[in-house]
């Protein structure tokens, strides 16, 4: 089976914002793409770093983000029906955000392991396989 990494908005602000733990998600990305491994973000998450970049930065550094994740060859995973069931069950027992509920069920429905620095995926660590940044 083919080995996924499932990045969270937190994991790629980090990196492109240069912010603690930006180091070890270069050299992710950089293993991952040495070994061939798929890098996966899910669209809620995506939604997640546009939004949260435009308010803080702006328009023009929003747009040089997508640019970038498109360049790192991010597969962009969608959120069907089915997904947004399962995250509003990870939501209803764990307390994690619900953008990060969509991380949860993304990496379940992939065997993905998560990259992420967000403390509160401790709260689901034993659901998935988790790459911590710091």
């Amino acid at each position: 089976m083919k080995s996924e990494l499932l990045f969270d908005s937190h994991a790629l602000l980090a990196f492109f914002q240069n912010e603690d733990g930006a180091e070890v998600v270069y050299n992710i990305l950089q293993k991952s793409k040495e070994k061939r491994m798929d890098r996966l973000i899910c669209i809620i998450n995506l939604g997640e770093i546009i939004y949260m970049t435009k308010k803080r930065f702006g328009d023009r550094k929003k747009i040089e983000i997508l640019g970038r994740i498109h360049q790192l060859a991010f597969k962009v995973l969608p959120a069907p029906d089915s997904l947004v069931y399962q995250a509003a069950e990870i939501k209803a027992d764990y307390p994690i955000s619900y953008a990060d509920c969509f991380a949860v069920a993304c990496a379940q429905e992939h065997n993905a392991t998560i990259v992420t620095g967000d403390p509160d995926f401790k709260n689901v660590e034993h659901l998935v396989k988790i790459e911590w940044i710091r």
